[in-house]
């Protein structure tokens, strides 16, 4: 009974160290986060009012594409599919951010773009109130998305440091507990929301 009840208090400790060290680590990178969603955000504005014809049916392309791999599916192939996608994407994103952060700095504009080119014409067609719809969609998943480039970036300015091997490894550490105790559970959260209302809600 002892062990049993060392071993559940083992198993909490661990959660909790490392769950605090991610916040910690989070809190430490503030300004690489304020940094990523100002790109974000800027990037979204550019997309509402510059859109060229070449990058228009890049984006175009990229959305049908995406609305063929989704035909059909049920809520829990949706689910697996957004969660599947978004793994991937932001787990490539925080790992490549190691060339010196091009990668997600990169992400962070292109994806802010869509986004924004998407809003711009959903809004043409169903008004500015449809936006409120959406929120739901990215109130998990656009932190989640965030800290992982904004991590990618920070990972990568490693290579400015003086102990450029040590803080290698300490940045990929941290990085990949943030990955797994908060960007990981967000992750999830969102995939579950998004695909129960997109297939609800089509």
């Amino acid at each position: 009974m002892k062990n049993k009840k060392r071993k559940t208090e083992k198993q909490e400790n661990f959660w909790r160290k490392n769950y605090s060290l991610s916040w910690k680590y989070i809190k430490e990178s503030k300004s690489y986060l304020l940094f990523i969603l100002l790109l974000f955000l800027f990037s979204f504005v550019i997309a509402l009012f510059y859109q060229p014809p070449e990058i228009v049916e890049i984006i175009k392309k990229f959305i049908e594409e995406l609305l063929r791999e989704t035909q059909g599916l049920n809520t829990w192939q949706m689910i697996i599919f957004i969660l599947d996608n978004n793994l991937k994407s932001s787990f490539i994103a925080l790992i490549l951010g190691i060339f010196l952060g091009i990668f997600p700095v990169i992400t962070a504009f292109s994806n802010g773009y869509i986004l924004g080119f998407v809003a711009e014409k959903v809004v043409k067609v169903e008004g500015g109130f449809v936006l409120w719809r959406l929120f739901p969609h990215g109130i998990f998943e656009f932190p989640a998305i965030i800290l992982a480039l904004a991590l990618g970036v920070k990972f990568g300015m490693f290579w400015f440091s003086k102990e450029k091997k040590k803080e290698f490894l300490i940045r990929l550490e941290n990085s990949l507990r943030v990955f797994l105790f908060v960007i990981l559970p967000l992750l999830i959260i969102a995939a579950i929301i998004e695909g129960i209302l997109i297939t609800l809600l089509g």
